[in-house]
């Protein structure tokens, strides 16, 4: 209810010429990829991944999915129409007040954001900086482990063993640091943040004619991830 009643007051607060095109579109699609643009780091990140994940989308499901990738400003309140948004970076993330403003209302009133840490790594830039973010806005223990038996395992694909590695934690930096583990933080009990160090984006960010030489497409967990977005 409460994502119901924020969806309404901001659509009643934009124009539809404001709107991201799939909301000006009458309902036309079911999805559209949302990525936060944010003052600090580098957001603009893994170009290509959006556009894979998008295929992937529509190759296995049945939703109708917009085939653009939308950019948004987190500072933006049209990024809180959003059904899912992507954040991503390598270097430092500090929210400026509009944009820590957006970021907890979208997550509090049932709003879903993936996101991936390019570094793939525990102590670099972009996660101890994004961390102390989301410390100093939902507290020091919000952050928390997923189980392997969590619903987003299972939301589409089935993932019994949790969270697939990447070719980049085996091998990206020589240091073979695997995680075997996602956090997040759960609002009434449904996951809206999911964190990740695995360096999915840059794992899913290669050029849509090399995707055949792939053994099982490394996307099905994205498809997973927006799924569960969708429907919990």
């Amino acid at each position: 209810m409460k994502r119901r009643a924020l969806l309404q007051a901001m659509a009643a607060a934009c124009t539809v010429a404001a709107l991201p095109a799939s909301r000006a579109r009458d309902g036309r699609y079911d999805f559209h990829f949302t990525r936060l643009k944010y003052d600090s780091g580098d957001w603009d990140v893994d170009a290509r991944m959006p556009s894979n994940l998008i295929t992937s989308l529509i190759d296995y499901t049945t939703l109708r999915v917009d085939p653009e990738e939308h950019v948004v400003a987190l500072s933006d309140p049209r990024m809180l129409l959003a059904p899912f948004c992507y954040l991503a970076g390598h270097k430092l993330v500090e929210f400026n007040p509009d944009e820590r403003r957006n970021f907890e209302r979208y997550l509090r009133n049932g709003g879903f954001v993936f996101v991936d840490d390019c570094n793939h790594d525990i102590d670099g830039l972009f996660a101890t900086s994004f961390e102390a973010q989301v410390a100093a806005i939902f507290g020091k223990a919000a952050l928390r482990k997923l189980p392997n038996t969590h619903p987003l395992y299972s939301s589409f694909f089935r993932f019994p063993d949790g969270p697939p590695a990447t070719g980049f934690e085996l091998n990206g930096w020589g240091d073979d640091l695997v995680h075997d583990y996602l956090r997040g933080i759960a609002f009434d009990g449904r996951l809206g943040l999911l964190y990740s160090n695995k360096d999915y984006g840059c794992e899913w960010d290669y050029d849509w004619r090399n995707k055949r030489f792939l053994a099982e497409d490394n996307t099905r967990f994205g498809v997973n991830i927006v799924m569960y977005a969708l429907t919990h």
